[in-house]
């Protein structure tokens, strides 16, 4: 059930806009963490060549075949775990995340991974929901954030997507952070880039 419901809450056709933006400027050999059933794939850059897709669910990956079909980039799965990932050092030129930062279990491992494959120059694209700036919202996300993570396979509605990547040495160099619609402990989005120091 968790995979067909993450497809249609993060998959409706209002979130592309944002999706556009995590995606612009990708190229190359991309590390992406949460593959899901491939939502990202129609909006990739001509100039990427390949992804090397991180995702548990079978089901989401089974979903995800019709697109990786149409698409023009090559996906390889290579994993179910964003805090190990079977790639070699420096051997990607991006790496993205979409919806993803809030639910994996070692958020802080993976993004160490990202550090670790994404060569030294290269980007880490992403977009995520987390904790709102507004004191009201916060009290909410954190009262609901144990249901949400029960609900929604570990979600979490408390965390800081752009934290998390200061945290772990990526230099952020674009975000932009705003409430989109729909109920606010759910819909403070950040959408950015970072880059990999040398």
């Amino acid at each position: 059930m968790l995979p067909r419901l993450v497809e249609a809450t993060c998959g409706q056709r209002d979130l592309d806009r944002w999706r556009e933006r995590a995606v612009a400027g990708l190229s190359g050999a991309v590390l992406e963490l949460g593959f899901g059933s491939g939502l990202n794939v129609h909006l990739y850059p001509p100039e990427v060549t390949t992804v090397f897709a991180v995702e548990p669910s079978e089901v989401a990956r089974q979903r995800s075949a019709s697109r990786i079909a149409a698409s023009g980039a090559s996906v390889e799965f290579v994993g179910l775990d964003g805090a190990q990932v079977p790639l070699a050092d420096d051997s990607c030129d991006a790496a993205l995340c979409t919806f993803t930062l809030c639910t994996i279990p070692d958020a802080d491992a993976a993004l160490a991974e990202v550090r670790r494959i994404v060569r030294p120059g290269g980007t880490f694209h992403f977009l995520e929901h987390g904790e709102a700036p507004d004191a009201g919202v916060r009290r909410w996300q954190h009262r609901l954030d144990g249901v949400q993570q029960r609900l929604a396979g570990g979600c979490h509605l408390t965390r800081d997507p752009t934290t998390l990547v200061t945290a772990a040495g990526l230099e952020l160099v674009e975000v932009e952070r705003r409430y989109v619609r729909g109920p606010k402990p759910w819909t403070w989005f950040s959408v950015g880039r970072a880059v990999v120091p040398a």
